[in-house]
């Protein structure tokens, strides 16, 4: 009888610690010195510039790239990136500061804004920050907008999110027209677009268009790209829009164990053939696929051992930490960094687990806290580092923190 793994677990070997920049082991290594068990990520700035610019060189000029800060938050991160994308995508007031932060000279930097319930609160500081567009996501957004427009004195701009019927492109996308808290639905747009245009205060820009996630295949991305300024254009005709703005979303997937990275330059081709209308911005947001790989999260075994003929490896940290491969049931491989020093000397026995399958879990009171299973390892004792690579997106802002209130995990940025 063979044994069956869960969908987050595969029979595989950790990587080799190699796989980690030699910066990265450093960094790690000196945090390991100090006197509190390691639990941090790590980041590089470079890595998350480098692969904004590579997409930004990819793509023709009418196409801009805003980082989705959602991604990752960390003012360093946000700070390397700002220079290489053409704007930022927020969804909170934290988020939105944090973007006009990166202005350069006084100047503001391209914002838009997205979020499927924005409070009044959030709306109004969106509306004076007078952002590119914000993503209205139903009639009543629409009309909250324009009053507070109306009482500041301003027009905001506005682009409205739908929720498409159908997109008629086979591959990894996830299609709309399913019940969704997310934007209009498609047979809803005609009429909301009709008493929008009676409300004061609202310049209506176009339309905001999110139904991929995580696609790996630039083929069906391009072709998902071209669909949606295609429609953009046929519904701004038909409903009176003057059209100057499609935002496609993010969606560009990340490659995880086994996986085909998205190719990057058959994208650009791809997209070189589509022909937005002269004066129409098309704009991709872009997060994890930017950061995914610029960020590392490391936490050290507090313990290290064995239940009914199965190893365990014990960390300081965990969903609490880092929920990511948890929640979206990601097989997120792991190396084991050794740390030589031992705290307790001879005086304690150090225990290891040597060439066998191990279970990494968390620090939690719950058997949820387990971030990857049955991983082979050459080695693994109490005082090493678990180091997670491609953990710079949905990493230290997704987690739950609170949850028995351990300390939360630091972040560290590379000189």
């Amino acid at each position: 009888m063979s044994v069956q793994f869960p969908p987050s677990a595969a029979p595989l070997a950790a990587h080799p610690v190699d796989v980690l920049p030699a910066p990265v082991r450093a960094r790690l290594l000196e945090l390991a010195r100090g006197a509190e068990p390691v639990s941090a990520y790590v980041y590089d700035g470079a890595v998350a510039a480098a692969r904004a610019r590579e997409l930004r060189a990819a793509l023709p000029e009418w196409a801009a790239v805003y980082y989705a800060v959602k991604a990752n938050s960390y003012p360093g991160i946000v700070r390397a990136l700002a220079p290489h994308v053409d704007g930022f995508e927020v969804a909170s007031v934290h988020e939105l500061e944090l973007a006009l932060e990166q202005g350069e000279s006084g100047e503001m930097p391209a914002v838009v804004a997205a979020g499927p319930a924005k409070s009044v609160p959030v709306l109004t500081a969106l509306v004076r920050a007078r952002v590119e567009a914000i993503n209205a996501e139903s009639l009543l957004e629409l009309h909250r907008v324009s009053r507070i427009a109306v009482a500041e004195g301003v027009t905001a701009r506005v682009a409205l999110r739908v929720n498409p019927a159908d997109i008629p492109i086979s591959g990894s996308l996830h299609m709309g027209g399913a019940p969704s808290q997310f934007g209009v639905a498609e047979p809803d747009v005609p009429d909301v677009l009709r008493a929008a245009r009676e409300l004061p205060g609202l310049d209506i820009v176009g339309f905001h268009i999110h139904a991929a996630s995580n696609n790996l295949d630039a083929d069906t991305h391009a072709a998902y790209l071209r669909w949606c300024v295609e429609w953009s254009v046929t519904t701004a005709a038909a409903t009176g829009i003057e059209l100057r703005h499609v935002d496609i979303g993010g969606g560009i997937g990340v490659a995880f164990e086994g996986e085909t990275p998205f190719d990057m330059a058959r994208f650009g081709e791809l997209a070189a053939l589509v022909e937005p209308p002269v004066g129409v911005k098309v704009v991709l947001e872009p997060g994890r696929f930017l950061v995914a790989d610029c960020g590392w999260y490391a936490a050290e075994v507090t313990d290290v051992k064995a239940s009914y003929g199965e190893w365990f490896a014990v960390l300081r940290g965990g969903i609490n930490h880092f929920q990511l491969p948890t929640s979206w049931d990601i097989v997120h491989n792991v190396a084991v960094l050794p740390v030589d020093a031992w705290e307790a000397g001879e005086e304690c026995p150090r225990p290891a687990a040597e060439r066998t399958r191990v279970t990494v879990v968390g620090e939690l009171c719950t058997p949820e806290d387990t971030l990857l299973r049955d991983v082979f390892v050459e080695r693994v004792r109490a005082g090493d580092l678990v180091v997670f690579p491609n953990a710079g997106s949905y990493g230290w802002e997704f987690a739950m923190h609170s949850f028995l209130g351990h300390p939360v995990a630091g972040r560290h940025l590379l000189a």
